[in-house]
């Protein structure tokens, strides 16, 4: 049997966008942050998506203090990488309830973006809001 790994003190919270579910651990040191095995910059690549998943660091001054681990599942990149911002903004909030939950509260990042895929209604030709065509006569 192979020996298992010590396991680390690390914060968790679960971040959800769409249909994809962020399980995220934060962890205290200076770390490669890991998205489902991989650099995060890798799997979310470019300036644009970087700044998205780094604004929790950014606004609670925690950059290089910290580092997560995420695994995801479901949904598209964009929707991972939101429901991976979610993850991790909570996991600074319980961190840090005093400071760190207003602030990010008032940015809009511990808020669960509700909207999702209507679902199809019985009768209106396959989509969610089309009715059938009506005959004419």
């Amino acid at each position: 049997m192979p020996a298992r790994k010590k396991q680390k003190e690390y914060i968790f919270a679960v971040g959800r966008r769409k249909t994809s579910v962020a399980r995220v651990r934060l962890h205290k040191g200076k770390d490669q942050h890991v998205v489902n095995g991989m650099p995060i910059g890798q799997y979310f690549p470019g300036e644009q998506l970087q700044k998205l998943w780094s604004k929790p660091f950014q606004l609670t001054q925690t950059e290089g203090k910290y580092f997560v681990t995420v695994k995801t599942a479901g949904g598209g990149k964009k929707g991972q990488l939101d429901a991976a911002t979610h993850g991790i903004a909570r996991t600074l909030a319980l961190l840090n309830e005093e400071t760190f939950k207003p602030l990010m509260r008032k940015n809009g990042l511990l808020t669960r973006d509700s909207r999702t895929r209507e679902r199809r209604k019985v009768g209106t030709g396959g989509k969610a809001r089309r009715a059938k065509q009506s005959p004419k006569r």
